[in-house]
């Protein structure tokens, strides 16, 4: 078998009972060649593997460990299988719920109403035998997992949740048989059977699985909206014959017809016919987009206008769609800071669980009153069924899961859970100007030229070395050439100085086109041209500088306005306590008109690249806690810098590459929107850990006999088991609650974090 190129592999994990499995997983993936990173996620019983390594190997590794494995896909068909079989074990579940309280219930309320025979009795030993037979058979068909996951970790010398459970239910139907077969053979106070108990603690532990498996389906709910975006089939056109096939079927190059009302299917470019399309899911903004021949689409976007034919240019994976579900997938599966503490917490748990119930034991034994046996059994089997972690498990990644999905919801998409964790940390975000605070579709405005040079000369040169510039100035200076009916020559040479502009040259003249300092560092005197320059830069406008052959040779003014929300947004986030700076390589008189515009008082001009970053740094280094939000190249440096990089979605790949949050909507709203669901997601974390962490705390110490020596009171085991069962549950649950949060309004207070 070839080893696959470096890659990252999402697989199903069976067998994993609670949080202390996480470890025992990650462990034996991590020990696997070739794998660089393995993260397991216990809420959603998944693992991404990150590495140079055959997906057989990995299964052998987890399989090895005690568990097994599967490869996921993540399109529309495996998302309904995980549904599916998700569905399936919540029925086995109740099922087994079923079963085991059928037998529970009776036992229960015959003991707590002194109804049942006493084992004194011959009459009596016979009842309870019966009985013990009886519950053998529902603890079997209930709770027979659990017994075969204790054994199966017990052969790789591991201990998880199923050891507790069946060492705990075990141990009490073992003692009840006993005292039931051969009741002579212990003292008159300990002839007691725990039959009732073991019973009703495997449905109560069924029941919470259940409950919990249902609450836990919700959380994938944004993954399932996503993948139901895309169609299942296509309209596939074969010279004059059309027939609808599967998607999973295209290959790039296909023309495909779309019709009216017609979602589109993968990704691709137009050409033949015309519409409009509702690209909503990717942009937020209402109205369709028109489209024409030479036009690219997205698949999961929606056909609203007339018929047409495209060319599929990227499928399967490759997708725009199927990259935002990975990347929901992805950070779904990561983990953030505050979550580590409780895995490792939970990797330990058991072990000194059963450190705990071992002493508990021998304590009872040498030191309790008569009957020391019951007291001893009692107490050690509670302690072993109230300890599981799972809650303290479940606390971070349910609450993380559910987080990126309602993110994902507004057009937010978090590469990770420390960004998540991260971007509601934050003292102050800064903002890069063009394409992020303004339009980022600026025109050109005005244009004045040194002597000796024609208007018509100074757009043609511009435009001819700009046509190989993607940067916003550079294509308004283009489009302002050839709306003037002038040609556009070639560029013999290209280079792009970041943070600066463009210099090559055309027509054998050397040109330099950017800011003033483009010119000064050429030694290129800008003197003539500073005054307008001046002038235009205090009204909000960008000036742009023409050198040809070491001469001045004009100056473009170029219009950027601000967004038409980007003055509200700029608000919320000052009444979420931010402090908000703009940061650009723009003149200091344009930046500082653009930033009286939208309401922000702290600014950074004429800022490189490497300059960015470097205020990044010195922000950090004052205390702040800084997110920046940028869309350029010239932005990567600072984003990868700060604490906290959100990317604008309608960006360059290397912006969003740099960042740890991306807006696919391109707003500043999402910022925002961001840091509120970040704190209401971290707020939830700390709510499910405190919980978790005092459940086990208090749990643990009242299970052993905490209270006795003061009140003569111990907790029952059945007790227990509700409350381990109903622990997870109340995590999950809690974690849901994400699911109903809505960013706040302008115009309702927006300094709560829930």
């Amino acid at each position: 078998m070839t080893t696959p190129s470096p890659s990252h592999h999402l697989l199903a994990i069976t067998g994993m009972s609670c949080a202390g499995c996480v470890a025992a997983v990650e462990t034996a993936l991590r020990a696997a060649p070739g794998v660089a990173e393995a993260r397991v996620n216990f809420a959603d019983r998944t693992a991404e593997v990150m590495g140079s390594v055959p997906v057989a190997t990995l299964v052998h590794a987890v399989q090895a460990a005690g568990y097994d494995a599967v490869e996921l896909r993540d399109d529309a068909s495996a998302e309904a299988e995980r549904e599916a079989a998700e569905q399936a074990h919540y029925r086995r579940l109740i099922r087994n719920t079923g079963v085991a309280g059928v037998l529970a219930a009776p036992l229960m309320a015959g003991e707590m109403a002194g109804w049942l025979p006493a084992l004194a009795t011959p009459a009596g030993q016979s009842f309870w035998i019966a009985a013990g037979l009886l519950t053998l058979a529902a603890m079997v068909y209930s709770g027979g997992h659990f017994f075969a996951g204790a054994w199966r970790q017990f052969r790789h010398h591991n201990a998880n949740m199923d050891t507790l459970i069946a060492l705990g239910t075990g141990s009490a139907w073992f003692y009840s048989m006993l005292v039931a077969l051969f009741p002579a053979s212990v003292p008159s106070l300990a002839r007691h059977a725990y039959f009732e108990a073991a019973v009703t603690i495997v449905a109560l532990v069924n029941l919470g699985s259940a409950l919990e498996s249902r609450a836990r389906g919700k959380t994938s709910a944004a993954i399932r909206r996503l993948l139901g975006l895309q169609p299942k089939t296509a309209r596939l056109v074969e010279g004059d014959r059309e027939r609808d096939v599967p998607i999973a079927t295209l290959g790039v190059g296909a023309l495909i017809r779309v019709r009216p009302g017609e979602k589109i299917p993968v990704d691709g470019e137009l050409v033949a016919g015309q519409s409009t399309v509702d690209e909503a899911m990717l942009t937020g903004e209402p109205l369709p987009v028109t489209k024409r021949v030479g036009d690219p689409v997205t698949g999961g976007t929606v056909n609203q206008g007339g018929g047409f034919v495209f060319r599929a240019t990227r499928i399967g994976a490759d997708t725009v769609l199927a990259h935002i579900v990975a990347s929901v997938r992805q950070a779904q599966n990561s983990k953030p800071p505050i979550g580590r503490l409780a895995d490792r917490v939970a990797a330990v748990f058991v072990p000194s669980v059963l450190i705990v119930a071992v002493l508990t034991a021998l304590a009872w034994f040498n030191l309790g009153p008569e009957p020391r046996a019951s007291y001893m059994l009692v107490t050690t089997l509670t302690v072993l069924i109230i300890a599981c972690p799972c809650a303290l498990g479940l606390a971070t990644p349910i609450s993380i899961m559910v987080g990126v999905g309602k993110a994902a919801e507004h057009g937010i998409l978090i590469r990770d859970g420390a960004a998540l964790q991260r971007a509601g940390q934050l003292t102050t975000i800064v903002l890069d100007k063009t394409g992020t605070v303004t339009t980022g579709r600026p025109t050109v405005t005005a244009v004045a030229t040194a002597p000796g040079f024609e208007e018509a000369e100074v757009f043609r040169l511009a435009a001819g070395l700009e046509a190989g510039s993607e940067h916003p100035l550079a294509q308004a200076i283009v489009n302002a050439t050839r709306e003037r009916g002038l040609a556009v020559p070639p560029a013999e040479r290209f280079e792009a100085v970041a943070g600066r502009g463009a210099r090559g040259a055309v027509a054998d003249q050397a040109l330099l086109v950017g800011n003033r300092r483009l010119l000064e560092e050429h030694d290129v005197d800008a003197a003539p041209l500073r005054a307008e320059a001046e002038r235009w830069a205090a009204q909000g406008q960008t000036p742009v500088f023409v050198a040809v052959d070491g001469r001045s040779a004009g100056i473009l003014a170029i219009a950027d306005p601000p967004k038409p929300d980007s003055a509200a947004a700029i608000a919320r986030l000052r009444e979420l306590g931010l402090r908000v700076a703009l940061l650009t390589g723009d003149h200091i008189a344009t930046a500082q008109a653009i930033a009286a515009q939208v309401g922000i008082e702290t600014v950074f001009a004429e800022a490189p690249p490497t300059a960015k970053a470097d205020i990044i740094a010195r922000l950090q280094a004052e205390g702040a806690v800084v997110g920046m939000v940028g869309d350029g190249i010239n932005d990567a440096p600072a984003l990868a810098r700060a604490d906290v990089g959100l990317a604008m979605g309608g960006g360059t790949d290397v912006a969003i590459e740099s960042a740890g949050i991306t807006l696919a909507r391109g707003s500043l709203r999402g910022v925002a929107d961001a840091i509120a669901i970040s704190r209401a997601t971290l707020s939830n974390i700390r709510q499910n850990l405190v919980g978790a962490f005092l459940y086990n705390t208090l749990g643990i110490p009242l299970a052993a006999g905490a209270l006795y020596p003061m009140t003569g009171l111990l907790l029952d085991p059945m007790l227990a088991g509700a409350a381990m069962a109903l622990s997870s549950f109340t995590v999950v649950s809690n974690a849901n609650r994400l699911r109903g949060f809505r960013p706040p309004h302008p115009n309702r207070s927006l300094s709560r974090k829930e």
